[in-house]
């Protein structure tokens, strides 16, 4: 799927959830599809040098109605975003990267940690089979936090908050549990979170043998691969772009460490 041209859209909306520092932003329509996975980067007008590079940001949805973002205020540039109002201009370019490809002949397991619950927002809520599809989610803020509430009418969903060191080591038990019956060849387990997160996933994915993708949250500055600031290390030791060849890797494509 071929990116589109830099664009500049209109904020519709920009509304925080129900924490400070998680905030919904909704743009007009971009004019163009994408896949689950993959991302655009946004640069307000107004930010003139400062800062100086755009953000990226996972597609939660695209229609006919707008492009909808989801984003947790983590530094300065997002936290200029949050100020964002109704009819100022950003710069979006996109859709980029490589998404997850459901082929629609498996079971699918979708695993979110925290953030990443974003891709996975347009695709349970729009997938023509949603009895297909299971969704294990992990996080640490409250749940009313994230968009969980309306994927789990659709589909088969369990939310586990992690807290403490025993949180933490239930959720890495369910985990093991639930991708055991995803196991060779049996379905696929699309995941996205941070790194410890997929580490986890990575790890037991091997262990059962499932057939796996992961979604990294690596740090970009460009989008388009020429910055190198994004590159992950392949279990030959290649270092390739996350943006261009990802962000969504099958899990024997990219050597995380720790396993």
């Amino acid at each position: 799927m071929q990116s589109s041209p830099c664009q500049e859209l209109r904020v519709l909306v920009c509304s925080p959830g129900e924490e400070e520092g998680f905030w919904h932003l909704y743009l007009e329509a971009p004019g163009w599809r994408y896949r689950p996975g993959q991302f655009v980067m946004v640069r307000p007008m107004d930010w003139e040098l400062d800062p100086v590079w755009p953000r990226p940001f996972s597609i939660c949805e695209c229609d006919e109605n707008g492009l909808h973002l989801f984003f947790q205020v983590v530094g300065r540039g997002t936290q200029k975003m949050a100020g964002l109002q109704p009819g100022e201009k950003v710069v979006v370019w996109g859709p980029l990267g490589r998404g997850f490809n459901d082929k629609g002949d498996k079971p699918v397991l979708v695993l979110a940690g925290g953030m990443g619950i974003a891709p996975f927002v347009g695709y349970i809520k729009n997938h023509p089979r949603p009895g297909q599809v299971e969704l294990l989610f992990g996080h640490r803020p409250d749940l009313a936090n994230y968009p969980f509430e309306e994927l789990s009418v659709r589909v088969r969903s369990r939310a586990m908050q992690q807290q403490t060191p025993e949180e933490i080591q239930e959720f890495v038990g369910v985990l093991d549990e639930t991708i055991g019956r995803y196991d060779q060849g049996k379905g696929r387990v699309f995941a996205c979170g941070p790194t410890p997160f997929l580490k986890a996933v990575q790890k037991i994915s091997n262990e059962h043998r499932a057939e796996s993708y992961i979604s990294l949250e690596n740090h970009m500055a460009c989008g388009i691969g020429a910055c190198l600031g994004c590159v992950c290390k392949t279990p030959e030791g290649e270092l390739v772009q996350t943006c261009t060849k990802g962000p969504v890797f099958h899990v024997s494509e990219v050597d995380l460490g720790g396993n």
